[in-house]
C-alpha cells in the first residue's frame, strides 16, 4: 500500500486545514495510519494515528484541535486541523504500520511514507 498527503497550503493563524493521506495498491483499513510533521531545524514528530480498529491517538499539543480520521470507502485518511497556530507550520507526512498500539508514536514502525504536504500558518 502506498500512501500520498495532500491539503497543505497557507492559512493564517485560527484558521482551519483538512489534510488527505490517500492510499493506493491495498486497502487502508488493514493498517494503523499515522500523521507526522517535521518543522524546519526540527527533527519529526508524531501528531495523530487512527488504528485499523477505530482508535485514535493525538500528541498533546494538537488535542482538541486535530481531528484524524477514515474513509473507507474512499479509502482515505484525513486530518482535520482547526484553530491552526504558527507553531503548526511543518511539512506533513502520511505513513502506515500494523504495530502494537502502544507504540504507534514511534516513526520507525511506518512505512510507506510519501511526499509530504507543507502547511504554512502565518501570524
Amino acid at each position: 500500500v502506498q500512501l500520498q498527503a495532500s491539503g497543505g497550503g497557507l492559512v493564517e493563524a485560527g484558521g482551519s486545514l483538512t489534510l488527505s493521506c490517500a492510499a493506493s495498491g491495498g486497502a487502508v483499513r488493514r493498517y494503523t495510519v499515522g500523521w507526522f510533521r517535521q518543522a524546519p531545524g526540527k527533527e519529526r514528530e508524531f501528531v495523530a494515528a487512527f488504528g485499523w480498529t477505530g482508535d485514535t491517538k493525538y500528541t498533546d499539543p494538537v488535542k482538541g484541535r486535530f481531528t484524524i480520521s477514515r474513509d473507507n470507502a474512499k479509502n482515505t485518511v484525513y486530518l482535520q486541523m482547526n484553530s491552526l497556530k504558527p507553531e503548526d507550520t511543518a511539512l506533513y507526512y502520511c505513513a502506515k504500520t500494523t504495530t502494537i498500539w502502544g507504540r504507534v508514536t514511534e516513526e520507525n514502525n511506518y512505512t510507506g511514507w510519501g511526499q509530504g504536504t507543507q502547511v504554512t500558518v502565518s501570524s
